[in-house]
């Protein structure tokens, strides 16, 4: 029998090749906050820290720029792209709807074992007291595996697409807070939902769950675009 847990998985593996190494080298460096919205990322720099030649740097660009993490330029040209209110508002907007229909679908393979495994996951979140980077990366494990349970590769895709444009904002609001937030407390009435067992109540829990974070994030944000005009860290580089 297919562990429900690891349905969807696959979507995250990809061919080893040079485009592919500075795609997921540039993505981390985003999602973690090491390159930050408006610097302009130099591709020669990049290839040298990766090995490999600037031509697989630039498709990765791109690719980078097709899921919106990354603004290409003529003659400025890559730059990490940043969000303003309105921008953080769509998202999580998408956000909610997308994973209330994954946790909607993903119901009928919510079992005992996997409440037992969400339940085991809050408590890890919880855990990691000194490390706000690890809480960051484990919430944002949670969010993905209850997805995945809705065995819709795309969906999750897009899912994870939209947890790479915010994850940079929420690992600054995280170190920002006075004190950090109880994965348990935020998180209890998912689970309680699930074992509920009705798909409209759980796709409805989610949704409000997702919502609930925004106004916290609001409050870092710019009210306008200036990020996206290259403002923050005018690097020079050439694309």
């Amino acid at each position: 029998m297919v562990n429900p847990l690891l349905l969807g998985q696959d979507i995250y593996h990809f061919a080893s090749t040079a485009e592919q190494d500075a795609y997921h080298h540039i993505h981390a460096a985003i999602r973690m906050g090491r390159y930050q919205a408006g610097q302009r990322l130099v591709p020669e720099t990049i290839a040298a820290e990766i090995g490999t030649s600037r031509m697989p740097v630039r498709e990765a660009f791109r690719r980078l720029a097709a899921e919106g993490l990354v603004t290409i330029r003529p003659n400025r040209g890559a730059v990490v792209t940043g969000l303003d209110v309105a921008d953080m508002q769509e998202v999580f907007e998408m956000r909610a709807v997308l994973e209330g229909l994954a946790v909607r679908l993903a119901l009928p393979r919510v079992t005992r074992t996997v409440l037992q495994t969400l339940d085991d996951l809050l408590d890890r979140i919880d855990d990691r007291d000194e490390n706000l980077a690890d809480w960051t990366t484990a919430h944002r494990h949670f969010h993905e595996t209850l997805c995945r349970l809705s065995g819709r590769p795309r969906l999750v895709r897009q899912i994870a697409s939209l947890h790479s444009l915010v994850e940079p904002h929420m690992r600054l609001w995280i170190n920002q807070v006075e004190s950090r937030p109880s994965a348990r407390a935020d998180h209890q009435h998912l689970l309680d939902a699930l074992c509920e067992g009705d798909p409209q109540l759980c796709e409805q829990t989610m949704r409000e769950h997702v919502l609930d974070t925004v106004p916290d994030l609001l409050k870092l944000l710019p009210p306008a675009r200036a990020q996206r005009e290259g403002a923050l860290h005018p690097l020079s580089s050439n694309f």
